[in-house]
This record gives structure tokens, sequence and C-alpha cells, in this order.
């Protein structure tokens, strides 16, 4: 083991880590219709696979960030290469409902784990500019759901399984193995480290609320995001396309945040996201063919910056609530996703059936429901405008707090 701190290989190692967590949520969307025709899985059956990854990964922050100042990144990050190893090889050799349950629960683990040991860590190694850090390590989520999104479309094309698709993640999951085993991690100085500490401050009537609302910016975010291929599939655009467009701008705006972040402040931000992704959700609703790339680009300007702002703030403004606070800000967003994954299935469910109701020709039922389902989805965005705004009225109240 090397006794020389390499910043640069761990911040990278924690950029290929992150690739992987992104890798698994654009290649499940991308296999959806595949193993629905498989398994003759309903959307609502599809709904709860797609929930076990969601619910996994705020179970692997709670658990990791109570335990981070105890265990360290490290651990935490073997925690997290050696889930995510399982977690694919038991999809892979799935044969059914349950067995798809469970590995998407392992998966969505180590997914928690790669979150819950690299935000604490790089906060704590770049103290100086977190949340542009932030942004720069969150931009390899949408940076690696363009690469899982292209090869999911490329091997689909090919003729290549599910199971192939699954496969080409391992590679990845090795090469951020090898670059973090036997390596020296930090020891943090920069961050509050005190679980009691840590604990007590999550009590912030700020911290609560903002607990609140990350679970509808994940909502707004990820409720399009992984439903692409069922909702846009008959759309006439392709749905693998269309995530990697927009994952691909989202990387870019994420790279050049510190600028916006500087001018706006992190609230004033979230506040623009806010507006501009309902205004994205709502178009993407009417939309169909070519307007549907469009409709996805004001909506990916518009979820560019949710998740790392809303980190970013925790640890700006709510500094005691220390790892802790980061890992559970991520983990309620996830776990808000366990719950409405089911719900967007159902939703489209009823579209479809009350599509075919009103006579609506069976080539079109599919476009029907998954604009009927966008329509509701907006009303997250919506809601976070109410929000926002509030929140940037009273900004100057908590600055210094």
């Amino acid at each position: 083991m090397s006794n020389t701190i390499n910043p640069n290989r761990l911040f990278t190692a924690c950029c290929v880590a992150l690739i992987v967590t992104a890798m698994t949520f654009a290649i499940r969307a991308g296999i959806l219709t595949q193993l629905s025709a498989t398994f003759q899985f309903t959307d609502a059956q599809l709904g709860w696979i797609n929930s076990m990854a969601f619910l996994g990964f705020p179970v692997a922050m709670m658990v990791g960030g109570l335990l981070y100042n105890a265990l360290g990144a490290r651990t935490l990050l073997y925690l997290a290469f050696v889930c995510h190893l399982l977690g694919l090889i038991l999809t892979i050799t799935a044969g059914g409902f349950w067995g798809l349950l469970l590995s998407s629960f392992c998966i969505g683990f180590a997914n928690g784990s790669v979150e819950a040991a690299c935000n604490p860590l790089i906060v704590d190694i770049y103290h100086t500019n977190k949340t542009t850090k932030l942004n720069k390590f969150h931009m390899w989520f949408p940076g690696g759901i363009v690469i899982g999104s292209l090869i999911s479309a490329l091997m689909t094309k090919l003729n290549m399984g599910w199971q192939a698709q699954i496969a080409i993640m391992l590679v990845p999951t090795a090469i951020y193995g090898f670059m973090i085993f036997g390596q020296t991690f930090p020891v943090p100085v920069n961050t509050e480290t005190s679980t009691k500490n840590n604990i007590r401050a999550l009590f912030s009537p700020l911290f609560i609320f903002m607990l609140l609302v990350m679970t509808v910016t994940a909502a707004s975010e990820f409720g399009t995001q992984q439903w692409v291929d069922r909702i846009f599939g008959a759309s006439g655009a392709h749905p693998m396309l269309v995530l990697a467009l927009v994952t691909g701008l989202m990387a870019l705006g994420r790279y050049f945040a510190g600028p916006i972040v500087e001018a706006l402040n992190p609230v004033g931000v979230l506040l623009m996201s806010a507006i501009v992704t309902t205004i994205g959700i709502y178009l993407l609703s009417m939309a169909s063919g070519a307007l549907i790339y469009v409709s996805a680009m004001v909506f990916a300007i518009g979820v560019t910056y949710f998740w790392p702002c809303m980190i970013g703030f925790i640890s700006e403004y709510q500094p005691k609530t220390g790892a802790l606070g980061m890992s559970l800000m991520g983990g309620a967003g996830m776990f808000s996703l366990s719950i409405w994954n089911p719900v967007i299935g159902g939703w489209l469910d009823a579209a479809k059936a009350e599509a075919a109701a009103k006579g609506i020709a069976p080539e079109a039922v599919e476009l029907a429901a998954g604009q009927a389902t966008l329509q509701n989805l907006a009303l997250f965005p919506a809601v976070l405008i109410v929000v926002f705004t509030g929140l940037y009225i009273f900004r100057k109240k908590f600055a210094n707090k």
C-alpha cells in the first residue's frame, strides 16, 4: 500500500465508480422492454423491480452516512465494489421476478455506497470549492448515462440480449476496483467528524425542509429518465438517444457549473432549474417525432443542477450535518423513487387502458399513455417553483447560520 495520498487518483476512481452507478440506471432503462418480453412482466412489475434499485440506494446511504466517521471512505468504496460485482452477476443469472428484485436491490446498495463514500471525501479534499467540485464529480452521472444508453442502443440494435448489456458493466467496475485497492485515503479534517454532532444538526428545520424538497427534485429528474423506454418507445424518437441527449447536456452543464453557481448562488440555480424543468416536461408531454429531441434539451437544462446543488447547499449552509447530512439528502432523493416508480408504472398501465377504452388506434395507445404520464410528472417541478421562490426570498436569513 502506498503511504502517499493521491487526490487525483481518488477523485478519478470516484468518477469511474459513479459512471458504473449511472450505467446501471441507463442500461436498466434500456432493457425494460426486453425484460417485459422475456418474463411477461406488466409495467407495474417493472416498476417494482426498478424501485428496488432506488430502495437499496437510500439504505446504503443511511448506513454509510451513520458509519462514515467510523469506517471512512475507503471501506465504503470497497463495499460498493463488492456489491456491484455481486449485483451484476445476480442480475445476469436471474430467472424471474424475485431474482431481479434481489439483484436490483444489491446494485442499488452499491450505488448508494458510492455516493455515501465519495461526496464527503470530495468535500473534504476540495473544501475551498466544494460545490463546484461536487458538480464536476456529479457530471459523471449523466456522463455515465450517456455511455450506458449509447451502449444499450448499440447492443440492442445488434440483437444482443439484456444479459450481455448487464455484463458490459463489469469492465468499469473492475477499473475503479483496481484504482482504489491499496490506496491511502485522507483522514477527514475539513468536515464535522462527530457523529453525535451530525445527528444533532439533522434536527434543523432547514435541513428537514430540504430533505423533503430533495424527494421532489429527484422525482422530477429520475421519474422521467428511468421510464424513457416505456414513455417514448412509440413516439417516433429513439428512447436511448433521447436519454443520451439529455444526459450529455447535463454532463456538459455540470462541468461548467462554477461560474453559474457563483453568479446565482445555489438557491438561484435551483429556482431556475425548477422553472425550466417544468417547461421541459410540459413540452415533452405534447411533442412527438423530432420535436421530442428539442423538448428533451429544455428538460436537460432544467434538471442539470438539481442533485449536486442540493447536496452542495447542505454542505454550504448546514455543514455540521457532515457526511451524514449529505448521505441522507441523496438517500431521500432515491427513496422517493422507490415509492414513485411503481406509481409511474401504474400511471402508464392506467393511461393505456383509458386510451384503449376511448377507441384510440392500437398503434397510438402507447404514445397517448406516455404523454398522459408526462403531464402527471410535470406537477413535481411545478411545486418546486413555489418552494424555491420562497427559499430565494428568505435565503439571507440562513446564509450565515
